[in-house]
C-alpha cells in the first residue's frame, strides 16, 4: 500500500491490537456453537458472548439483556426501521427522518416508501443542524418512528437526541438514533435518554468488521420488532442464525478500551483536529463545513475551493482521507450531506473529510498538514477557476 499516513476513521477504525488478542482463541481453539451449551466448547463461546454484551452494555449506559449483536449498524438500521414499519402499520405508516442521515437509512427509507410509507425528510441549516420546532411539526397521528443520527458521519455535527428523544416520548412515538460514528469516541450514555433504538458497529471504534449491535429499550410496553432474519431462534427470536463469535468477542474488547480511555482521548484528538483546521485555514479560500456547531471532536469536513478533492488525493498517495463518506464510494456525485447543508456541487467536491483516530500522532498531522498545503498550492496554480477567482473573474 501506497498510504503511509491514515486519516480516514470515519470509514473504519484499525483494528486494536488487544482486540486482536482477544478474539484469537475464539477463531482457533474456543471454536464451539454458543448455542451449543450442552458441551464445554460451546459453553466457553457462550461466555464470550456474554462478556462482550456486559461490556458494551456498560459503555451505551444499557442493560446486557437489550442488545441485539448484528453484523453491523447497515443492518441494524434495517431491523430497526423495516421492523417498526412492518409491526406498527396498524397504527401509522410515517416515518421521519432527515436528508443528511447515513445513505443505509436514506436507503431503507426509499425502500419502504414502495411498500407504503409516508416518509418525512426534514431539512437542515447550513451546519446540519435540525430545529427542535420543524420536528415537533412534523409528528402526526400517524407517525410511528423518528429516526436522527447522533453524529453525522461526513461533518461530525451532534445533533441533540436527548431533546429529540425527550420529545418523541411526550408524542408517544419511537425514536431511533444511528450512533454508529459517536459511540466510543464521545461520552454518551442511554441512561440519560429516552432513547428507544440505537445501533453501532465495532469497526468504528477498533472492534472488527462483522459485528454490530441494535439497542432496544425493556420498557412496560415492550417496543415489537418484526424480525428480518428468521432461523433457529437465537437472541430471543429477534434475529436468527449462528452468533460471529470472534467478531463479538472482539466488539466487547473494543468497547471497554474505550470506556477505559474516552475521556483523555477525546481531548487528544480535538487538540489534533483543532490543530489541522488551524494550519489548513490559513490556505484562502478554504473552509470548514459544519462549523459553529457541536462537533465530533475528531472529525473535520473542509473545502478547498475551485479544486477537487479528488486532486488533492491523485497527488498526494501517501494520505488516506475522504471526498464523502466511504458507503457511497464509487459514486461520481456529490455529498448528499454538504449538498444539504447549502454548497453548490463545485464546493462539495471541493471537500475533504479528515477523521483522526487512537493511532494518529501529532508529527502524523504536522506531515499532513505540509502534504495538503503543499498540493492545493500547486493544484491552484494550474486551476483555471483558481484564476478566473484572482482576477475578481467569480467568486
Amino acid at each position: 500500500m501506497q498510504a503511509s499516513i491514515y486519516l480516514d476513521n470515519n470509514s473504519t477504525t484499525p483494528l486494536d491490537p488487544e482486540v486482536l488478542e482477544e478474539m484469537l482463541p475464539y477463531l482457533t481453539t474456543a471454536f464451539g456453537n454458543p448455542s451449543s451449551i450442552t458441551h464445554a466448547f460451546g459453553k466457553e463461546a457462550a461466555r464470550g458472548v456474554a462478556q462482550s454484551k456486559i461490556r458494551l452494555a456498560e459503555l451505551l449506559g444499557a442493560d446486557p439483556t437489550e442488545i441485539i449483536f448484528t453484523s453491523g449498524a447497515t443492518e441494524a438500521i434495517n431491523m430497526a426501521v423495516k421492523g417498526v414499519f412492518y409491526r406498527y402499520q396498524g397504527m401509522g405508516n410515517h416515518i421521519i427522518t432527515c436528508k443528511t442521515e447515513h445513505k443505509a437509512m436514506l436507503d431503507v427509507c426509499s425502500y419502504l416508501q414502495k411498500k407504503g410509507a409516508d416518509i418525512t425528510y426534514l431539512n437542515v441549516d447550513d451546519n446540519g443542524a435540525i430545529e427542535l420546532e420543524d420536528i415537533k411539526k412534523a409528528i402526526k397521528k400517524e407517525t410511528i418512528l423518528v429516526s436522527l443520527m447522533l453524529a453525522n458521519n461526513e461533518t461530525g455535527l451532534i445533533h441533540p437526541v436527548k431533546e429529540i428523544a425527550d420529545l418523541c416520548a411526550e408524542r408517544g412515538v419511537l425514536f431511533f438514533t444511528d450512533a454508529t460514528q459517536a459511540i466510543g469516541k464521545i461520552e454518551f450514555s442511554l441512561r440519560n435518554t429516552k432513547v428507544d433504538l440505537l445501533c453501532c458497529s465495532a469497526h468504528k471504534f477498533y472492534g472488527p468488521k462483522g459485528a454490530g449491535a441494535l439497542f432496544i429499550r425493556k420498557t412496560k410496553r415492550p417496543i415489537q420488532l418484526e424480525p428480518m432474519i428468521h432461523g433457529g431462534g437465537q437472541q430471543n427470536g429477534i434475529r436468527g442464525g449462528t452468533l460471529n463469535v470472534p467478531a463479538i468477542t472482539g466488539m466487547g474488547k473494543a468497547a471497554l478500551l474505550c470506556r477505559q480511555n474516552i475521556m483523555e482521548e477525546s481531548v487528544r484528538l480535538k487538540g489534533l483536529r483543532d490543530h489541522l483546521e488551524e494550519s489548513l485555514l490559513r490556505l484562502e479560500q478554504t473552509v470548514v463545513n459544519g462549523t459553529g456547531v457541536h462537533r465530533l471532536p475528531h472529525v473535520s469536513n473542509i473545502r478547498f475551493r475551485f479544486i477537487r478533492a479528488e486532486q488533492i488525493m491523485a497527488k498526494i498517495r501517501s494520505l488516506a482521507v475522504s471526498p464523502g463518506s466511504a458507503c457511497s464510494s464509487g459514486s461520481t456525485d456529490p455529498s448528499h450531506v454538504l449538498m444539504a447543508i447549502g454548497l453548490d456541487k463545485e464546493d462539495a467536491r471541493a471537500s475533504l473529510r479528515f477523521s483522526l483516530g487512537r493511532f494518529n500522532t501529532r508529527a502524523e498531522v504536522d506531515e499532513a498538514i505540509r502534504l495538503i498545503t503543499h498540493a492545493v498550492t500547486v493544484l491552484r496554480s494550474e486551476s483555471p477557476a483558481w484564476t478566473l477567482y484572482k482576477d475578481g473573474v467569480i467568486s
